[in-house]
């Protein structure tokens, strides 16, 4: 790839050509989460194998969280180096990062396998629901074991696409993407291993992700690893994790949001009947949840890689002092993903049930709007109730409309 000119090119020229890997890699990052859900919905485990990895799914995003933090911030701060001409920062900025995502992951790991228990039930998992937790808690323990392959694979993207090779981090995440979408199938269909299966194809295709992120490392453009580099400096750990906080505190709300969600519906939750008559306890809400939280997965996935593809711009141009880019890239931004958002709403708005259906043989309620779902049917209580009424639905608690 030819080197680009951050300081001169047009920006929308600029944006393309980091922006659009950077998407496709985001989308496919998300789409782990999703195939798992898709193909775990049609197998037997059915809702109750989708409530599992929803119940899971906040530690995962906890773990990406962490690798964000490192990985955005070192990425940041290697632009930064760069566009200063500090050659040696930029080398540690890449070097500390990658042995704090090892420290990190491997933390995460024993946490995730000692604590397994603990930390279902903080996010929503119920033994009392002993199918939907057991399977819960399958998927926790093998997803464990790939946390170190998934978090420094996540983390080093950045600093590969910063590096001037936004195809490479792209086709980095690709490749373990498709293994996964391929072994899907084969482990839960095939060899019939339902929730188990769907959990090692996913960490298969992580750690393919790592192996083709690590083959990088042997042909970098901007920065080197070496014993130099990977020595830890305490300056410069401290100002990648500060540029890498923002990645943090985003990835958190979302994993706060889901637990509290999660944990209503464990308390509300357990008179819920479905479209087909059937009384499924938390397990339906749960399962409902999950979808649409991975389902706005993917816009949210198309957001951040559009801010992510302009990282590079933003970084170069802030240590060169060139603040008028700066302004120019960070409103092209904001423009392009005003109009990601309006089109995701109206497609939310006119095909709700089309995209619900595709995760399973059970009907969930449409979604209402691009930022908040209304699901008829699935929150029920005395107290508590959904309904459709002149184009609008309407939600009472204790008689009180909302």
């Amino acid at each position: 790839m030819k080197q680009l000119d951050l300081g001169n090119e047009k920006i929308g020229k600029l944006i393309k050509t980091f922006a659009i890997p950077c998407v496709i890699s985001m989308i496919v990052a998300a789409l782990y989460n999703i195939v798992d859900q898709i193909f775990i919905g049609w197998s037997e485990a059915g809702a109750y194998g989708n409530a599992a990895t929803n119940i899971v799914y906040p530690f995962t995003v906890i773990s990406l969280a962490f690798a964000l933090l490192v990985g955005d911030g070192a990425a940041a701060l290697f632009s930064l180096s760069l566009g200063a001409k500090d050659n040696k920062k930029a080398n540690k900025s890449i070097g500390n990062g990658l042995i704090i995502l090892v420290f990190i992951s491997i933390i995460l790991m024993s946490i995730g396998l000692i604590f397994d228990s603990k930390i279902l039930r903080i996010f929503g998992g119920n033994p009392k629901e002993v199918e939907c937790y057991h399977y819960a808690k399958t998927y926790l323990r093998i997803i464990c074991y790939g946390l170190p392959f998934y978090i420094i694979g996540q983390g080093l993207n950045a600093s590969i696409r910063n590096d001037g090779s936004p195809k490479y981090a792209m086709i980095a995440t690709v490749v373990g993407a498709i293994a996964n979408i391929i072994l899907d199938p084969i482990f839960i269909f095939v060899f019939k291993m339902s929730v188990r299966g769907a959990a090692i194809a996913t960490v298969i295709g992580q750690i393919l992700t790592f192996l083709v992120s690590i083959l990088y490392l042997r042909k970098t453009k901007g920065f080197k690893i070496d014993k130099e580099s990977v020595k830890l400096d305490f300056k410069v750990c401290k100002s990648l994790l500060d540029l890498g906080l923002a990645s943090l505190i985003t990835q958190l709300a979302i994993v706060i949001i889901i637990a509290v969600a999660n944990n209503l519906v464990g308390k509300f939750g357990y008179t819920t009947v479905a479209s087909t008559g059937e009384v499924y306890g938390v397990v339906t809400p749960l399962a409902v949840i999950g979808i649409c939280m991975k389902i706005f997965g993917i816009v949210i996935s198309i957001v951040v890689g559009i801010a992510l593809g302009g990282m590079p711009i933003i970084g170069f141009n802030m240590g060169a002092g060139n603040f008028k880019r700066v302004k120019e890239t960070i409103k092209y931004i904001l423009i392009t993903n005003f109009i990601i958002g309006t089109i995701a709403f109206a497609i939310f708005q006119i095909f709700p049930d089309a995209i619900i259906n595709i995760f399973g043989k059970r009907k969930f309620s449409r979604i209402y709007g691009i930022c908040k779902i209304l699901l008829k049917d699935i929150f029920r209580r005395n107290y508590f109730d959904l309904y459709y009424k002149n184009n609008f639905y309407f939600i009472t608690i204790n008689g009180l409309k909302f």
